[in-house]
Order: C-alpha cells, then sequence, then structure tokens
C-alpha cells in the first residue's frame, strides 16, 4: 500500500476536528514529501538535527511540531518556524522558550507534557508536579510562552483498560487544569494522546491530536 492510500484509510478513522500529526522521524524528505503530496500539512519530529534538516527540504507551509525530549541548548534552532512544542516539561525548558521567542518576535505553543504511563522511562511532569507549576505561575511572565494544552503517551500495552484509564487521567488533568488557570484563554484546548497502536482509545477519551507513524509511514 502507498502513503497516500493509508493516509486515506487512517482518515475514515479520525474525526475531522482531531488534528493528525505525522510522525515522520527517522523518516528521509522525500517519504514526508509523499505525505505533503497526498494533504497532509502537520508533521512532527524529535530531533532538531533532523527537524532542522527537513524544513530546509520540504514545502514552506508545513506546521512542524517538537514531539520529542528537548535540550534547552537546541531550543534556538527551531524557536524561529516550530509550530508547537509537545514537550515542555520543566521551568528551565519554559525560561529558554521564552527568552527564544522574544529573540524571534515570535510566541510559541507548547504543550505541557505529562507523565500519565507505568514505565518510568515516559519523559513529563507528574501531575503533582504539573500542578505546582502552574500554581507557581511563571508561565504567566513569559509572554511568549503560549501553553496550549497537554501532551501524554499510555503505557505501551495490550491492556485497553489500562490506556484508557491513563488517557482519562490526562482529560481530567485537561479539564482541572482548563477551569482553574486557563478558564478565558481559548489557546488551552489541546489534548495530544494516541499514537499508531492506541488512538481509537485516545479520540474516544477526549484527544484532539494524535500523532501517528507506523500507520502512514510503515515500519521503519
Amino acid at each position: 500500500m502507498s502513503i497516500r492510500s493509508h493516509i486515506d484509510d487512517l482518515r475514515e478513522t479520525v474525526p475531522p476536528d482531531v488534528t493528525l500529526v505525522a510522525v515522520s522521524k527517522f523518516h528521509p524528505a522525500e517519504t514526508v514529501r509523499e505525505a505533503y503530496d497526498a494533504g497532509l500539512r502537520v508533521f512532527g519530529e524529535s530531533r532538531v538535527q533532523e527537524l532542522v534538516a527537513k524544513k530546509e527540504q520540504l514545502p514552506g507551509d508545513i506546521e512542524w511540531h517538537f514531539i520529542g525530549n528537548l535540550q534547552r541548548n537546541k531550543v534556538k534552532q527551531i524557536a524561529p518556524f516550530i509550530s508547537l512544542i509537545h514537550s515542555l516539561d520543566n521551568e528551565r525548558l519554559m525560561l529558554e522558550i521564552e527568552k527564544q521567542g522574544a529573540a524571534n518576535g515570535r510566541i510559541i505553543p507548547c504543550l505541557l507534557q505529562i507523565h500519565i504511563a507505568e514505565e518510568e522511562t515516559k519523559a513529563g511532569f507528574s501531575p503533582g508536579e504539573c500542578r505546582q507549576f502552574l500554581e507557581e505561575g511563571k508561565w504567566k511572565v513569559c509572554p511568549h510562552v503560549r501553553i496550549a494544552g497537554v501532551m501524554g503517551m499510555a503505557t505501551f500495552t495490550d491492556d485497553v483498560n489500562q490506556v484508557r484509564d491513563e488517557f482519562r487521567q490526562l482529560k481530567l488533568l485537561f479539564d482541572e487544569f482548563k477551569t482553574g488557570f486557563f478558564r478565558h484563554d481559548t489557546a488551552f484546548k489541546e489534548i495530544s494522546m494516541g499514537m499508531t497502536g492506541d488512538y481509537p482509545v485516545a479520540i474516544e477519551e477526549g484527544s484532539t491530536m494524535i500523532r501517528i507513524g507506523t500507520l502512514i509511514f510503515g515500519d521503519r
């Protein structure tokens, strides 16, 4: 099957109000171009060097999302163009994004990455840490950082009930933060959860943004 046919199949199962982020990491620019030609415009990368290289080779109307662990010393390279950072998980990273956003005259949208899985290897704030981060309020004095929602990854397991519970936990946190901190902020609206193996459950539990790689591009 072609990339285009994979995308067509996906579109039949993804509601139009859910953003499809094509996870293009480790795939060459020509493969990304096939997905672009099939109509996709939002692509996710997890390595800064690879992202910058692809941006140079591909059309300028692509929305690039950064979906991996972001090191502070790499923010400068993506700050001029990045559309959304999915992995804001500490105050020092936020301050660096603010600094580079200011240097580029841009407001950079970010998602709060929250650790909802049982696997220790997953990054992100714990729910309590994220609550504390918001309560301390330093984000309010970072005008070049726009907190646009939350992101989380479920445990890699065949137990659908566990995955559902973890997604439900993230949705509840989103609702809590929306009510408590962002009630009048229309930008705080995204719940980035769901990947190739679990995106239907994520959509059922309220995801607004899914990150799909294998179902589009095949195995790496």
